[in-house]
């Protein structure tokens, strides 16, 4: 009779087994329930009497009291389980917040009308598999418009085929007619793609040439590639042209970006960019100090000045660094700028000041300052500066700033220009900093007014050097160096007092 019951609970159990490795074959694992249960059901009915007897006793009934309150802590446990896999949320407790997802691609998900269709070519065995799998189930749990599908390209080589697929791991996005192809599982590529998927038009933006600009093709630190690299990622249609050759380049263009002129424009190009304006065209002009750029004038019409000298500022600045390179942490109330907690490096700057003209009506707003301990210095005979009251203007100073043609209508093209006293923290060597890129590409999404965009950016997971101010490094300073080591030393003496006089 005993191998009755243990046939039985094996013939559940294979059951059971059999149902999460193959439920293809429910007819097998229906006949091994159906027989397990058979079989314990004849061993119950053979050995009732002396299941009553033994149930009867009192180590029994304790027995089963602990063995039913374990059951009652694996069904509560279960339940919860279930309820967490559900309906529950994410936690990310990692130091970097590497598994959580950026405001930018939550608030992207969050607006997306259109479904999109993701189809993965990868295997379990593919290096990319899992990063996939993990973030498109985030991207899922966000918005019910994405269908995602992972393809085995070995197994459906005429789907691989179909849609142009010649390496693992790549995940091609479609939405409508617009297909886009992604090879690397990073969030940023990711957003960037159901972005630009579910776009019905790709806006234009043109890089001003011909007088000494960065060029957006440069791949050397003085470039603007990576600058070029995240705006097409972007979904953007990235442009260059030169005015003085070309008057048509504008045409069609949304944005003019104005990046480091080292020669002056002439007075028909400025003519160009100030009709451009007008017609509603966006301007983002980058403006090195000291440097003849042709365009006086045409700020003047729009009541800006640059200038005079080059920022200094004591308490905002890389520490042990050249005291002219900023560490901008003081930003204003505006869309480009919400949520900021990055620092904006810049190597060299000016300050923007506003006048309001009678001709344009411009509304004037300040996106990030200097400190209150910040002076514009005009001598650089020494080596290190210092304020003179009788040269020097004393800050605050705005550093970067946005003008809008006021009473303009959200929903219609009108002016708008976005100007910031220095071009090299857009350049190749800088822009990767994460508050350059965040204000780079937001100043850029609110001037094409894509406000979808206007967050902080995707990224890849990435070591983010700690770079202390002047301030903050006379604290370590101070611990590290001086406290620490007294203490120590304090406590030594101390400890050693006490032994002597045992």
């Amino acid at each position: 009779m005993p191998m009755l019951g243990i046939l039985g609970a094996v013939l559940a159990g294979s059951g059971l087994v059999l149902s999460e490795m193959d439920p293809s074959r429910p007819g097998t694992i229906a006949t091994l329930e159906g027989l397990g249960l058979l079989c314990l059901a004849m061993y119950l009915v053979g050995n009732w009497q002396r299941l009553k007897t033994f149930s009867a006793q009192r180590s029994t009934k304790l027995g089963f009291n602990s063995i039913l309150a374990i059951l009652l802590m694996i069904g509560i446990l279960v339940i919860v389980n279930f309820l967490v896999i559900r309906h529950g949320g994410r936690l990310d407790l990692s130091e970097t917040q590497r598994f959580s997802l950026a405001p930018q691609t939550f608030k992207v998900l969050g607006e997306l009308q259109h479904d999109v269709t993701i189809r993965v070519f990868a295997h379990e065995r593919s290096p990319g598999f899992g990063a996939y799998r993990d973030l498109l189930d985030a991207y899922t749990h966000i918005s019910a418009h994405l269908l995602v599908t992972f393809v085995d390209p070995e197994k459906e080589p005429q789907l691989a085929k179909e849609f142009d697929i010649t390496k693992i791991d790549t995940a091609v996005f479609q939405s409508g007619t617009q297909t886009i192809q992604v090879t690397k599982p990073s969030e940023a590529n990711l957003t960037s793609a159901i972005i630009r998927v579910s776009r019905e038009e790709k806006k234009r933006i043109v890089f001003l040439e011909g007088h000494g600009e960065r060029r957006s093709k440069d791949t050397e630190n003085g470039g603007l590639s990576f600058l070029q690299e995240r705006l097409e990622t972007q979904g953007y249609e990235v442009d260059r042209g030169f005015l003085n050759e070309d008057d048509a380049i504008l045409q069609g263009a949304t944005v003019l970006i104005v990046a480091g002129p080292r020669e002056p424009l002439s007075e028909g190009e400025t003519d160009l960019i100030s009709e451009f304006v007008q017609k509603g065209g966006k301007v983002l002009l980058l403006l090195d100090p000291q440097t003849t750029t042709g365009l006086d004038l045409l700020l003047t019409q729009w009541g800006l000045t640059l200038g005079p000298g080059i920022i200094v500022d004591p308490e905002d600045r890389i520490s042990q660094g050249s005291p002219t390179a900023l560490l901008v942490r003081r930003f204003t109330e505006h869309a480009i700028t919400q949520g900021f907690t990055a620092p904006i490096l810049l190597p060299v700057s000016q300050g923007v000041s506003f006048t309001q003209t009678a001709a344009l009506r411009w509304t004037f707003s300040s996106l990030t300052q200097s400190s209150e301990e910040s002076w514009a210095e005009t001598d650089f005979s020494q080596n290190t500066p210092e304020f003179d009251a009788a040269k020097d203007f004393k800050g605050p100073f705005t550093l970067g700033a946005a003008l809008e043609l006021a009473g303009g209508d959200g929903a219609a093209p009108h002016p708008a220009t976005i100007i910031i006293g220095n071009s090299a923290f857009a350049s190749n060597a800088y822009a990767k900093f994460p508050g350059n890129t965040d204000f780079l590409l937001n100043a850029i999404s609110w001037l094409t007014q894509e406000e979808a965009l206007i967050s902080i950016a995707a990224k890849d997971p990435s070591f983010a050097p700690f770079i202390p101010n002047p301030t903050q490094e006379h604290m370590l300073l101070a611990v590290q160096v001086f406290s620490v080591p007294m203490l120590l030393l304090f406590l030594g003496i101390t400890i050693w007092r006490r032994r002597s006089q045992l």
